[in-house]
Parts: C-alpha cells; sequence; structure tokens
C-alpha cells in the first residue's frame, strides 16, 4: 500500500502543502454544495439532489485534473502566451458587455453552441491579464521606471480589460484592478506611477457611473447604489445579510452539522455568494476558521516560493495569481458577515460553478508550475533552454 502511494505521490511534482490545500478546498466545495444546493433541487429539478452534487464532482474533478496538466507545463511557457490570448480576450469582453446571456440584469456569459452551457468571460480575462502584466513587468525590470516604456504598455491593458468587465461585474473588476496595482509594487514600479494607475481607475469609475446615469441597461449603477446604501444605511444589512448571520449564529462552535443546515432555505444563493455562511452553520466556528486558515496557508507557501524562484517572471505570477484568489476569498468571507457591501464574488473552489472553478484550477496549476521549478533550478535551467529552442523566447 505505502509503495502504490508513494509511486502516486512521486509523480505529483510542485509544492506539497499547496496540492493539499487544492484537496481540501475540493472536498468543501463538494461537500458545502451538495447540502447548500438541496432546495435549489427542489425548486429546479423536481427534487433530483443528486444533479447538482454531480455536476459539481464533474468540475471539481476535471478542475483538478487541469490543476496537474497546467503544473507539469513550465510556467515561462504562459508567458509565450499572455500576447495572444490577450488579444482574444478584450473582442470576448465587448461581445459579453452588448450581446451575453443576461442574467440578474448583469450580462457575464457567453452562451455555447450545441452544449446547452455558459461561458464566464471573465473568468478567462482575470487570468489572462494576470499573466500578461507579470511577463510585461518582467521583461521591462532594465528600465521599469521609464514611463513611456514601461508604464503605458501595462496600463493599458489593465484599464482597457477592467473598463470592459465593470460595466456588469464591478466586484471583480475591482479585485483584478487591485491585484494588478499589487503586482505593479512587487514588480518595483515607481510609487508615483501606482499612484497614477490608481488616478485612472477612479477617472474610469467616474466615467461609469456618468454612463450609467444615462445608459443603465449597460452599467449596473443603481445596484452598486442599492448594495452600497443597505450597507450604509441598514444596520441588518438587507434580507441576504440577516440570513446569513443567522446561518453563522445557528453553527455555534461545532456546527448543526453536514446537510442539516436550515437557512439554506432562505438564502437566495446559498452555493455561490453565501456558501461560507452555510459552512459555518454546518461545520461552525471550527469549520469557518479552517476555510479561512487554508486560504492564508496558500498566501504563506506562496511567498515561499516567491522568495526561491529564479525568474521574476515566475515570482510576480505566482503572487499575482494567490493574491487574486486569496483577495477574493476574504472578500466573499467579508461579505457574509457584513463587513463589506454585497459582491456577488464566490469564494474561489469551493462555491458552485463551472467556470470559475476551472480557471481557478488552472490558476493553482500555473502556481504549483512555478513551485515545481523553484524546488529544482536544475530542471528549470534545462527546459527553459528547450523553450528558447522551440519558441524563441526571450
Amino acid at each position: 500500500m505505502n509503495t502504490l502511494i508513494d509511486k502516486y505521490k512521486s509523480k505529483i511534482e510542485g509544492d506539497k502543502v499547496i496540492w493539499l490545500i487544492v484537496c481540501l478546498l475540493a472536498m468543501f466545495s463538494i461537500l458545502a454544495v451538495y447540502s447548500a444546493t438541496g432546495s435549489a433541487a427542489f425548486r429546479t429539478r423536481g427534487g433530483d439532489t443528486e444533479y447538482y452534487l454531480i455536476r459539481q464532482s464533474v468540475f471539481v474533478v476535471t478542475g483538478l485534473g487541469l490543476t496537474y496538466l497546467c503544473s507539469r507545463l513550465h510556467y515561462m511557457r504562459y508567458s509565450n502566451l499572455a500576447p495572444l490570448f490577450l488579444v482574444i480576450v478584450i473582442p470576448l469582453l465587448i461581445y459579453t458587455l452588448f450581446f451575453g446571456v443576461s442574467e440578474n440584469e448583469a450580462s457575464r456569459w457567453i452562451s455555447l453552441p450545441f452544449v446547452n452551457a455558459t461561458f464566464q468571460t471573465s473568468d478567462f480575462a482575470k487570468l489572462v491579464l494576470i499573466v500578461f502584466v507579470a511577463r510585461s513587468l518582467s521583461i521591462k525590470q532594465e528600465f521599469i521606471k521609464d514611463f513611456n516604456s514601461a508604464f503605458l504598455p501595462i496600463i493599458i491593458p489593465i484599464a482597457i480589460v477592467c473598463g470592459l468587465i465593470a460595466p456588469s461585474d464591478l466586484s471583480t473588476a475591482g479585485l483584478l484592478f487591485l491585484t494588478c496595482l499589487f503586482m505593479m509594487f512587487i514588480g518595483r514600479v515607481s510609487l508615483k506611477y501606482v499612484g497614477i494607475l490608481l488616478l485612472v481607475g477612479l477617472i474610469l469609475f467616474s466615467f461609469l457611473v456618468i454612463i450609467g446615469s444615462f445608459f443603465p441597461e449597460v452599467v449596473r449603477l443603481e445596484t452598486w447604489i442599492t448594495r452600497i446604501n443597505e450597507w450604509l444605511y441598514d444596520t441588518d444589512g438587507g434580507f441576504q445579510i440577516q440570513q446569513s448571520k443567522i446561518a453563522i449564529s445557528n453553527g455555534e462552535f461545532f456546527g448543526v452539522g453536514p446537510g442539516n443546515s436550515f437557512q439554506r432555505n432562505y438564502l437566495p444563493t446559498p452555493y455561490a455568494d453565501f456558501i461560507y455562511a452555510i459552512i459555518c452553520e454546518e461545520y461552525g466556528l471550527l469549520g469557518g476558521l479552517m476555510v479561512i486558515l487554508l486560504y492564508l496557508w496558500m498566501l504563506i507557501r506562496c511567498v515561499k516560493i516567491v522568495t526561491k524562484c529564479p525568474k521574476s517572471f515566475g515570482a510576480i505570477l505566482a503572487m499575482g495569481l494567490c493574491l487574486n484568489i486569496v483577495i477574493q476569498a476574504f472578500a466573499n468571507i467579508a461579505v457574509s458577515v457584513h463587513l463589506v457591501p454585497v459582491t456577488g464574488l464566490t469564494l474561489p473552489l469551493v462555491s458552485m460553478g463551472g467556470t470559475s472553478i476551472l480557471f481557478t484550477c488552472i490558476a493553482f496549476g500555473i502556481i504549483l508550475s512555478v513551485s515545481r521549478f523553484a524546488e529544482q533550478p536544475r530542471m528549470h535551467q534545462l527546459e527553459l533552454e528547450e523553450i528558447k529552442e522551440d519558441e524563441g523566447y526571450y
């Protein structure tokens, strides 16, 4: 038995702790989504509670497969793909904004023909932009202080991608923008340029507010105002937050037990935006703390990887992807406990989803690829030389 375990363990390369974190989050995902979708199954599937369990399990297992495949690919290859994917993702975002599938007054999805499924372009855009920014920062390290040569070629794609996501998904755009700010700070960009990027973001947001005043069908300005007013002036935070607080308080220290959530019948999206509240109700304070610690543990491991990484691209890339996942996780948790306005952000790799799970798993795979070659510098150098020969890498 031990020989069999050792055999499979030897094939899984990269940071073993991050692999453990990914597997634990995947386990939480399947258990929590199965429980949280009980009432939804009766409303939409005629009581077929296994439908969502099977669906989530398929996406999680597929995602873990993508994590493994992406971890096997040298992370430098993602650098060469970034400009191509950026050219693809911008038209996709434009198409989604004007012709995408609308749900809850938000146009975030593209309908895929023949498969009866939808594709959320912002998940793809997040990954592409982070890789592109990491690539740009690493290439321009020798003249990173130059405004025209280094700063402008980075800031323009950030403004375009975030600006196209923001009208229908402000929280995702804001999270991505914040991640890029941190990446530029890590990439030694001058603080005055980081300040300029922040100013550009404020101007872009003001412009969207003006557009939303005249074209509410394009920019969800009313939704933004309603959520901020509920957070500022409603002490209970509105119906969703009230039910979330009740769920968390019901859990007490040890929880009511898996599958015994009561508030899943009242929370509008207990399997997505408020799945953390369901975890706290069923697994108690211990379960809620464990989820928080998993994301913090991942951040600590990524910082350790960055200190070992032989290339600036790998260090910036791993940190950018990690920060995007961790900040999103804590934003989701903060919503559940009424620390910030309702955002619509899911809990990465835990909430029910399709493209969100798959692209989060791809992000984990890229981080693991960086860790794999950071731990094996000799293998990193050999494969890097092969990449140079195959693709003419800079």
